[in-house]
């Protein structure tokens, strides 16, 4: 079975989650304080893997501000006890194969059932767990009257029933009423002088009598009424096997790298276990070993020859997908402890993690690495071990890898991809507030956790107050959208970069005169811009040295820059080759072009032509054409003659000059206009020396 909803109510910051929908992989995204952690422990709770942290506690769990509220109502019998989690689970075919050999086709109304928990304790003081299996008893009536091939009068009567009890009424009047009809025919035929007659007689009673057909369904359905829910006895007898346990794990569950073997034996058997202690028992179970193994090994080269087992299946893990240190090896040991060792290590056996790099040649102490490496391990350590008894399973991950590099960050998500997501008995369900942590290609896994009475100075009503899950963008704030804004910015990024082969321009405006002058150029025949080049515009000559480093550093990637060029600019612009982000003649700017000292794309266009796109795109913003002999100005470039002109004769209606708008002028005007061909030499020129420079 799959989790397909959940419902989470009145626990902690939760007066009502809302129902949301999970699938195979579900990410929760809020920032801090929005209730994340909450939504998760509940669910947890439902059929935790650490059996005794299945309990739900009013004092510490329901909402602050109205527990001696509800203590007081349910006391006083003006309310039920809260359900806290509901959850709903889809049925699977092997689970749905196994009802219908059972009871036949149709049974459920719905391949699902719902599992729920609360603040509810039987008498044990456990939480009670509450199950409801849809069961179409009139259905289930109908297959069981039909499998026992009664009597086609009897079946006829019997399939009109639509209840167990109904059924077992009739069969048992019908039983009762043929028993009486068998003894009179009997008394009667006893009555007869003429033996022939009476044997006859006899012989016709039998035929009276109740079918062994309709015994045994009475039999059966005696079995099926002995249990209070037929839908309960379903999921007793054959479903509960395939309810998946669900495994909570946060940064408080890293190992510690060591430990006292004898200690945690004794807090194992006190049901006391740190959270910590789960990857490592984990670790040791996945060695094939017990803790009373470990204390009474027989053989040293056999306990070290299962560690290092172990710690070689896990190595293999981390460094398949840990990119940060490709050098790094894990080593379990086990000894006596010595005098000098940890506190509460110096008796009895310990076990000790350690990592030796390589590279350096060296070990340290598990707990003394990385926080981000240690997370990732211990989580390996303990979901390896798990994984190995191929059980249902559904992983709840509270911002994992927290501590890690963006980067490493990313290789957590190749690993939920390839060991958790393809693991068809898995589920994963974990939260974040990190962009990287969230999975670009798959933003239909995301819901949005937002607490408003948080957001807001003013008192909300219950039902708006607390913790939410949206699935809806449109619903939640700025803060609660900022990770999904940074997944998506990075896959942008990303996708801007794709090809091999990347020509970084300052703006739009660029982009648009380049791929409209390409355009012209190779409907005549002549050279444009080649089509393997990816132009990606950078808003701004400032930001061009930040993006050419970062796109710089993506392997096998071919960079070149065409960029403005003006005095004050020419350090940045030469050291994007002095510090060795580019070569030198990949930097290329517009004066290399136009003959000039200084020099924008507009630039590249004679003048007269440009002013004819500025008088164009503004026209209806202008008190008269603008004329060349008008820009009187010593700049050297027509862009800043253009804006100093209209810094002195505004525009009408409040409009500004923007250099895009020619741009955008030009693009969707280019087919009525004479573009001149010395202006398509600059470009032609310019393109010629980029197509040199392409890598295939």
């Amino acid at each position: 079975m799959k989790l397909r909803t959940v419902h989470v109510r009145e626990f902690q910051s939760v007066w009502d989650s809302n129902p949301f929908e999970i699938d195979r992989v579900a990410c929760l995204v809020g920032k801090n304080e929005a209730g994340k952690t909450a939504l998760l422990q509940a669910l947890y709770r439902l059929n935790p893997i650490v059996e005794h942290e299945g309990n739900f506690d009013l004092t510490y769990d329901y909402p602050k501000s109205e527990v001696e509220n509800y203590q007081q109502d349910v006391e006083n019998g003006r309310r039920q006890h809260a359900v806290v989690v509901e959850a709903t689970f889809e049925l699977e075919e092997p689970e749905l194969r196994a009802i219908a050999d059972e009871y036949g086709d149709g049974v459920l109304t719905r391949p699902e059932v719902v599992v729920s928990k609360g603040y509810e304790k039987d008498t044990s003081g456990k939480c009670r767990q509450f199950v409801k299996v849809p069961v179409a008893e009139h259905v289930l009536v109908k297959n069981m009257a039909e499998s026992c091939e009664l009597p086609e009068a009897l079946a006829a009567e019997a399939t009109k029933r639509t209840t167990l009890v109904e059924l077992s009424k009739y069969l048992t009047e019908t039983g009762q009423k043929q028993t009486k009809e068998v003894a009179e025919a009997q008394a009667a035929a006893n009555q007869l002088q003429d033996e022939a007659e009476k044997a006859t007689a006899l012989e016709r009673s039998k035929g009276l009598a109740e079918s062994e057909q309709a015994k045994a369904l009475c039999a059966r359905l005696n079995e099926l009424l002995g249990h209070n829910n037929i839908g309960l006895h379903i999921w007793e007898s054959i479903l509960k096997p395939h309810f998946p346990k669900f495994l909570y794990f946060s940064e408080y569950y890293q190992m510690l790298g060591h430990d006292n073997v004898e200690a945690l034996k004794k807090r194992r058997a006190e049901n006391k276990l740190k959270d910590s202690d789960h990857p490592l028992l984990g670790l040791i179970e996945l060695a094939r070993l017990d803790l009373d193994k470990l204390l009474a090994a027989d053989r040293t080269q056999d306990l070290k020859n299962k560690l290092q087992g172990a710690s070689n299946h896990l190595s293999a893990q981390i460094l398949r997908y840990w990119s940060q240190n490709k050098h790094l090896w894990m080593n379990f040991d086990v000894r006596q402890g010595l005098k000098s060792d940890p506190e509460g290590m110096t008796q009895g056996i310990n076990i000790w993690g350690e990592v030796y790099d390589t590279k350096h040649l060296a070990s340290t102490g598990l707990g003394t690495r990385s926080a981000g490496f240690v997370w990732f391990f211990s989580f390996l350590a303990w979901y390896s071990a798990v994984k190995k008894k191929d059980k249902p399973l559904v992983l709840l991950l509270d911002e994992p890898g927290l501590s890690l590099h963006g980067k490493a960050q990313g290789d957590l998500l190749r690993y939920f991809e390839a060991e958790v997501v393809t693991n068809p008995r898995h589920q994963l369900f974990y939260t974040t507030h990190s962009p990287f942590m969230i999975d670009p290609q798959h933003f239909e896994r995301v819901r949005i956790v937002q607490d408003r009475g948080i957001d807001s100075d003013d008192q909300l009503p219950q039902e708006e107050d607390g913790t939410k899950v949206f699935t809806d963008v449109l619903k939640a704030g700025p803060d609660s959208l900022f990770p999904l804004q940074g997944a998506l910015g990075y896959e942008i990024y990303q996708t801007l970069f794709i090809g091999p082969n990347s020509l970084v321009v300052e703006g739009v405006s660029d982009l648009l005169y380049i791929q409209t002058v390409s355009g012209v150029l190779q409907t005549k025949g002549r050279v444009g811009l080649d089509g393997r080049w990816a132009i990606t515009p950078v808003g701004g000559s400032d930001k061009v040295p930040t993006f050419v480093a970062l796109i710089g550093s993506q392997n096998n990637l071919n960079v070149a820059t065409l960029i403005d060029f003006q005095k004050g600019g020419q350090q940045m612009i030469e050291n994007l080759y002095r510090q060795k982000l580019l070569k030198k003649n990949h930097v290329l700017t517009f004066a290399d072009f136009t003959g000039k000292k200084e020099a924008d794309i507009e630039d590249m266009f004679e003048e007269d032509f440009y002013i004819e796109l500025v008088n164009g795109e503004f026209a209806e913003s202008l008190a008269a054409k603008v004329k060349l002999k008008d820009l009187a100005s010593s700049a050297s470039r027509i862009l800043v003659k253009v804006e100093g002109y209209f810094a002195k004769k505004p525009l009408k209606a409040g409009a500004k000059f923007n250099h895009y708008r020619p741009a955008r002028f030009f693009a969707e005007k280019v087919s009525t206009l004479e573009i001149p061909d010395v202006t398509l030499d600059r470009f032609e020129m310019a393109f010629k020396a980029l197509n040199a420079l392409l890598i295939s």
